[in-house]
């Protein structure tokens, strides 16, 4: 054990079950251990190095703005702040963008804008949040009571009320739950990324989404993970076809720094008023340019390249032996192994390939430009993590 990992354990809270691995560089989706191995990264942060690591251009617009003012209160304007919103809104066809620092926080905020519309409609007793089961929507007490696993809630009794948690695929439930209590928003996400990587039916989201509309709803829809060209579209709602009142999306769309955006539509986008919400943090001058830097390099280019590597991931595993099945969208995908995904992981950290888990998955989440020879090399070696030591047959 490296002296990193026994100050690591000694000192840091006990939160993550990390590999044997510690990164100190990295360019691009290379990556450099403190033993000088390199490795090629299929996580990128869970989602949030849509560029590979170190990325030049962001690299400079960050540390340009750290040379000018790296952060102010938001009792004062700064230019990379409403340029961002702006950006957002041109890019989405939202009204107006609230920001914070992670995509729990971007959450937290679309919840309090539906209740706080939906109270001023119909009443305080109209606060009841519908989510699916499956989902997963952050850590705080309201996102983790939002997210619909019973795993999450086990530890934190008793959760904050006024959510309820419907099956994906039942449109039915939410009229029935309206019935019951009165609903004050709806809360997907097209693809549930911490719940194994599994798409929802169109159909299914097309259902929720018009029940919403006719009924005065806010529908929020999560791209935390989703967002910023991860899912093959900017954001994973417009392969569906659907219009979302709220989107919540961070991750990548800060390029390696922390950043949450709540995006406000035409209904909501007046909810909030001076002292409704706030985030000391939230509109960083430097990490606004840095996601200026980001945003405006997402063009149909770079997200025909996501869906081309898509279908080469997809084509390459689906049916490969040792893999039961490939589920996700764009370059958030889910591979089901016969292998514990675990062993699957640790096997490819061993050949120089560093991939992730969801459940009982091997989860992909690589560079959105991630080069072609990395991915195919990449991919060979997570191929023979499946089928390593299996015995005859077990495929």
């Amino acid at each position: 054990m490296s002296n990193i990992q026994a100050l690591d354990k000694t000192y840091v809270a006990n939160t993550y079950a990390r590999f044997p691995v510690e990164l100190v560089s990295g360019k691009g989706s290379l990556l450099t251990g403190a033993d000088g191995r390199q490795y090629i990264d299929l996580g990128s942060g869970i989602a949030v190095n849509g560029f590979g690591a170190a990325d030049d251009v962001w690299l400079k617009a960050v540390t340009d703005q750290l040379g000018k003012i790296p952060h102010t209160s938001n009792l004062y304007y700064t230019e990379p702040c409403a340029k961002l919103a702006e950006m957002l809104c041109a890019r989405t066809g939202m009204k107006k963008v609230f920001f914070g620092n992670s995509g729990a926080e971007a959450n937290e905020c679309a919840i309090k804008v539906a209740r706080k519309y939906s109270a001023e409609k119909k009443g305080p007793g109209c606060y009841t949040i519908v989510t699916l089961k499956n989902s997963f929507h952050g850590r705080t007490l309201a996102t983790l009571s939002a997210t619909g696993q019973d795993h999450y809630h086990e530890l934190y009794q008793p959760l904050v009320p006024g959510f309820e948690h419907i099956a994906p695929g039942d449109a039915e439930a939410l009229a029935a739950i309206d019935a019951k209590t009165p609903v004050a928003g709806v809360m997907i996400e097209c693809v549930q990324g911490e719940g194994g990587v599994v798409p929802l039916e169109a159909g299914f989201a097309q259902a929720l989404a018009d029940y919403a509309r006719e009924h005065d709803i806010p529908l929020i829809v999560d791209e935390v993970q989703t967002g910023n060209g991860r899912s093959g579209a900017l954001y994973a709602y417009m392969n569906f076809g659907i219009k979302p009142d709220i989107v919540s999306t961070a991750k990548g769309l800060g390029g390696g720094l922390p950043i949450g955006a709540c995006l406000l539509g035409e209904k909501v986008k007046d909810v909030l008023g001076p002292g409704d919400h706030g985030s000391t943090f939230g509109g960083n001058p430097a990490v606004c340019a840095g996601a200026i830097s980001i945003l405006s390099r997402i063009d149909e280019a770079l997200l025909k390249g996501v869906r081309e590597r898509s279908q080469y991931i997809f084509d390459q595993l689906t049916g490969a032996p040792g893999v039961e099945r490939v589920s996700g969208m764009g370059l958030m995908i889910g591979v089901k192994t016969v292998k514990p995904a675990r062993e699957v992981v640790a096997k490819c950290i061993e050949n120089g390939v560093l991939c992730l888990t969801a459940k009982d998955r091997v989860r992909l989440l690589p560079a959105l430009n991630i080069p072609m020879d990395l991915l195919e090399k990449a991919v060979q070696v997570l191929k023979e993590a499946c089928v390593s030591h299996l015995g005859t047959g077990s495929c």
